[in-house]
């Protein structure tokens, strides 16, 4: 083959190369434009379905407020939470729409929760007042205008003189406000959302958004004096048993709970504590030490949280349910109160399986509501309480319980601990007081413990 058909023979090679390449191109580019239309086209819908929510958030509020039939109204209530929730469904469909959208995450959160309270409140005969009344009213105008800004919004994507944005370009904006201190930038397709944000009414119920729960103070905290950041410490070292010198400030707690924040290296591992300012009491600990091989059985495990939790003065709780994961047992207790199991009263203990050390510690809910309580006779038996469990279920054991309401409120209950036909596990919840449901849980169990849902 003479050198000029070699060369002839390349360049055809070539050439069929450089096709397969360019066909290989165009369709990768063809296929980035398709997701791309995709994606965008999934982000205007999500907003789409954001804006109506909005609308027909608005629209439930107001039927709500004019209501007068009990029935009816816990019905419309019961709507209005729905729509909240799908509001709240769109927006996480946004890229970081509940961070460039938090006011209104916040307030479709805040809407739905009062609604469903209310709903719950007629369902067991209590009566909507008109304060209620005005709060649904306030609730139904902050809807209107947040549904008329976002509105505006869809009307622009739909035209075509707003672009979705991708993912990737929405985190690059977010990198870039937040080193120029935390401004958003201009060009948001939700900045005029946020920005003209109509102000949303203070919400007074017996719920988490409820307004007057923000200056709770905790009750195993009253009257006691504030401390300085060396007692704290002192308080820190004690509670482990360590030298207060390895301890580090690392963190001040400020809000409604605040608190010294301390560091320490121990077991190869670093220890982040928290002790709260008023009265030095530990609210927290855990600690990144590598656990080693598990020695101890679930049961030792138990007997160690029950051992620290009586050596630091926490007297009469019982264990609730507990996790098992990767040689860390994580335990849940409640305060008991003449024989009633005070659910509020909570703490987590976490020991690790290998030494029996406890390396985690959570008691925001005990500072928060542990105390003697004036617990009533319970006006209805477990006996007779025991009637509102379907047949469907066999009861395994019954308790008494003290459970926590949405808000601040406890209601005394007869807990029943039942079996369903297909071996899984229910808790009922009666009133103690009404004879009726108060609650349900289920269990969901596996051989690392047992996760209440």
């Amino acid at each position: 083959m003479d050198k000029r058909r070699i060369k002839a023979l390349g360049i055809i090679f070539l050439a069929a190369a450089f096709a397969v390449t360019s066909g290989f191109a165009v369709q990768g580019y063809v296929r980035a434009a398709q997701y791309r239309r995709l994606l965008d086209n999934g982000y205007r819908h999500a907003f789409a379905e954001l804006a109506t929510a909005a609308g027909e958030l608005d629209v439930s509020l107001q039927k709500a407020a004019y209501a007068t039939s009990p029935a009816l109204f816990s019905v419309l209530c019961a709507q209005t939470y729905a729509k909240a929730t799908a509001a709240q469904s769109a927006l996480g469909e946004l890229p970081y729409g509940n961070v460039e959208l938090e006011q209104t995450a916040s307030f479709l959160a805040k809407a739905g929760d009062y609604a469903l309270s209310l709903a719950s409140a007629a369902e067991s005969g209590q009566v909507c007042t008109q304060e209620h009344r005005n709060t649904l009213q306030a609730l139904s105008q902050s809807a209107s205008e947040i549904a008329g800004i976002l509105q505006d919004i869809q009307a622009d994507l739909s035209a075509g003189t707003l672009e979705p944005e991708s993912l990737e370009q929405v985190q690059q904006r977010l990198a870039a406000a937040g080193q120029e201190g935390d401004q958003v930038e201009s060009g948001s397709a939700f900045q005029t959302a946020e920005a003209d944000f109509p102000e949303v009414p203070s919400l007074i119920y017996d719920g988490p958004f409820s307004e007057h729960l923000s200056n709770r103070t905790p009750r195993m905290l009253e009257g006691l004096p504030q401390v300085d950041e060396q007692t704290a410490k002192e308080a820190a070292a004690a509670f482990l048993d360590l030298r207060s010198d390895i301890f580090t400030l690392t963190a001040s707690g400020e809000g409604a709970l605040p608190t010294y924040g301390f560091t320490a290296m121990v077991d190869g591992g670093e220890l982040y504590i928290e002790v709260t300012r008023q009265g030095g009491q530990i609210l927290q600990l855990f600690t990144s030490r590598p656990v080693g091989e598990q020695v101890l059985t679930r049961k030792e495990g138990y007997a160690a949280a029950e051992q620290f939790l009586s050596d630091h003065g926490y007297q009469d709780m019982g264990p609730s349910y507990s996790i098992d994961q990767n040689g860390l047992l994580t335990i849940h207790f409640a305060a008991r109160q003449d024989g009633v199991y005070c659910y509020p009263d909570l703490l987590k203990v976490q020991v690790a399986l290998d030494t029996g050390d406890v390396v985690g510690f959570e008691a925001h809910g005990y500072l928060m509501n542990h105390g003697d309580r004036t617990l009533s006779a319970p006006a209805v038996s477990a006996d007779q309480a025991m009637e509102q469990v379907p047949e469907s279920l066999t009861v395994l054991n019954t308790q008494t319980a003290l459970i926590p309401t949405g808000g601040e409120y406890e209601v005394l209950c007869h807990e029943f601990k039942c079996q369903s036909a297909n071996g899984s596990h229910v808790l009922i919840y009666v009133n103690a007081q009404t004879g009726e449901q108060e609650r349900i849980l289920l269990l969901l169990e596996d051989e690392s413990g047992t996760l209440v849902i």
